[in-house]
């Protein structure tokens, strides 16, 4: 009889015990293998910015190589391309995740090479800028520095995409403003309802301008601290890094054109009332922009000639970045560009770059009616100069007419 009792309870304390098993399997194994057949949709990916770095003295080599093994990790030598194998196809996420964001390492395949001839055409710049670096009739102030002895404050034209891999020193009247909008869509610098902006027309012009959008160079000292310049000689020889120049007296033309032909109230105030009263026999110009281009009053191209070779100009400040020589701005004899587009060949360039860098399907180079100075304007513009002014000039930016392969203006030169 006892027997049969304690054989009743191993019975009842058995069937308990399945039952807890079932349960237990149920919540661990069968909810979770519900949820797996239950489509989630990605939410936007917003990038986060580096940790703020604790630099301890003792630990410093090692944190230099965490430095770089974190960016080897990524990215290839020179390429700015990521080592990792091309993502898996995505095509079962919803049609309303796919329309709000498209992941940045979705890649076009290239059925097409590139044409032989761009990639020529980016052979010869590259090798002509190693050439006129190495060459000792090209002098000219800070050419032989090493990238260590440049200033934080001349650093602040070189944009950082760590996204992509990508450094871009910006020159301004050479599509700059378009080419930032460029980094803004490829950083994700901009968010529009929580996600990234993907139409460069779309951002406003004070955003495109605005120093808060882009992580520069200069700014890596405050993040960075002592481990700023490593960090940044680490990036450069990873990353892809690329300028874009133009004619440089052409672009002067159109910085003229841009900044005093059309009312601007800093210009006027920092740069036009000093000419008018050195060289245009105005002791008392007008207080505004308006005021002035009420009565007709404005510097004349030859008065804007006249102050860039002033030797009172540089001594009060440097110049601005509109008419600053590009080897100021970008260091091509301290920084090794791996593209060199011009704005002649602004299209192709364009398109060219754009898929070396593997973002041709994010972003395309937008196409504007673009107010143009052409090259054969010069003689016209120059016309007013006076030929001994015309010399001192060019002798002033000779180095970015060499460096960046532009003939000498013999016509203008010689007259």
């Amino acid at each position: 009889m006892g027997t049969s009792r304690m054989f009743r309870i191993f019975v009842v304390l058995g069937s308990a015990f399945m039952i807890l098993l079932i349960i237990i399997y149920w919540d661990d194994v069968g909810a979770s293998h519900l949820y797996l057949h239950t489509p989630v949709s990605p939410g936007p990916k917003v990038p986060h910015p580096p940790p703020q770095q604790r630099p301890q003295t003792s630990r410093t080599p090692s944190f230099l190589s965490d430095i770089d093994a974190f960016v080897n990790q990524f990215l290839e030598p020179g390429t700015g391309e990521p080592t990792d194998p091309a993502p898996a196809d995505t095509s079962n996420q919803s049609e309303k995740a796919e329309e709000r964001y498209i992941p940045r390492r979705e890649w076009k395949i290239h059925l097409t090479p590139v044409a032989t001839e761009l990639r020529e055409r980016q052979e010869q710049r590259r090798r002509l800028l190693q050439e006129m670096c190495a060459n000792d009739s090209v002098v000219f102030p800070g050419k032989n520095r090493s990238f260590d002895d440049i200033p934080n404050k001349d650093l602040d034209h070189l944009i950082v995409d760590d996204r992509h891999g990508i450094i871009y020193c910006y020159v301004p009247k050479v599509a700059c403003s378009n080419w930032k909008r460029i980094m803004i869509i490829l950083s994700e610098s901009l968010l529009r309802d929580g996600v990234p902006q993907r139409d460069p027309l779309a951002i406003p012009r004070d955003l495109v301008h605005n120093s808060s959008m882009h992580f520069t160079f200069n700014k890596f000292w405050k993040r960075y601290g002592k481990f700023a310049k490593h960090l940044m000689k680490v990036k450069l020889k990873k990353y892809t890094k690329f300028l874009f120049v133009r004619d440089p007296f052409v672009r002067l033309i159109s910085a003229y054109r841009n900044k005093f032909e059309l009312r601007n109230e800093d210009f006027y105030r920092r740069f036009a009332q000093i000419m008018l009263r050195r060289y245009a026999n105005q002791p008392t110009p007008p207080a505004s922009v308006d005021e002035a281009f009420g009565v007709g009053i404005h510097p004349s191209f030859s008065h804007f000639i006249q102050y860039l070779l002033d030797p009172q100009t540089e001594k009060e400040m440097p110049f601005n970045e509109h008419w600053r020589q590009v080897y100021r701005l970008c260091h091509p004899c301290q920084i090794q560009y791996d593209f060199v587009g011009h704005l002649e060949t602004a299209e192709d360039d364009a398109e060219h770059l754009l898929r070396q860098l593997r973002v041709d399907n994010v972003v395309e180079f937008p196409t504007s009616h673009r107010n143009l100075t052409a090259s054969s304007w010069e003689a016209d513009w120059f016309s007013t100069v006076p030929v001994e002014a015309r010399r001192e000039l060019y002798k002033l930016y000779e180095p970015d007419f060499r460096l960046f392969g532009y003939d000498r203006p013999d016509s203008i030169l010689n007259e």
